[in-house]
């Protein structure tokens, strides 16, 4: 599957205004000339236009995404639309890839849509692996956590908690497998 990249949306955009501009020119051609299609023109015009205009405003808002450096791939494993999410982690993760992992993560998952339940106004996001003490048992372990703002989109200090304890049976049970 091809990624839609920012430079490739805004090829996208650029041939779209230029299909405007043409289409504009066929149409003022075509009032001079009197063909019979003229109005028809009109309407492609506009058409265009309006897609132009469109592909140009999603174009402002769409590729918004920071990258932290050091961050480990994540998956959304749990999210009420509110006010938490759960993201899970390779289990061979670091601290600090967690700390900046947590870091990505909550300016990823950041949007004014969310709302705060329960009273505190603020996004809590848990990082979690999946370990196996048996053959045949799975069981999370949340290693850390970030909390941020649900007010601010730039919130300068989130706090980030991550749990020593949970990253030491986490490196035990690797040393065990």
């Amino acid at each position: 599957m091809d990624i839609l990249t920012n430079l490739a949306f805004s090829n996208y955009i650029q041939w779209s205004g230029i299909a405007t501009i043409s289409f504009l020119f066929l149409t003022i051609l075509a009032f001079f000339l009197g063909w019979g299609i003229r109005f028809r023109l009109v309407g492609i015009t506009a058409f265009m236009a309006v897609l132009t205009g469109g592909l140009f405003g999603l174009g402002l808002g769409l590729f918004t995404r920071t990258e932290i450096p050091g961050a480990v791939r994540f998956s959304r494993v749990y999210d009420n639309g509110a006010n938490q999410v759960v993201i899970a982690v390779p289990a061979a993760i670091t601290e600090s890839e967690l700390e900046a992992t947590l870091k990505q993560a909550a300016t990823d998952y950041f949007s004014y849509g969310r709302t705060a339940q329960g009273g505190d106004n603020n996004l809590t996001i848990r990082a979690r692996v999946l370990i196996h003490p048996e053959p045949g048992l799975s069981e999370p372990l949340y290693i850390g956590q970030v909390k941020r703002s649900l007010g601010m989109r730039q919130d300068e200090n989130p706090q980030i908690e991550i749990n020593q304890q949970s990253l030491a049976k986490l490196s035990q049970n690797q040393r065990s497998e």
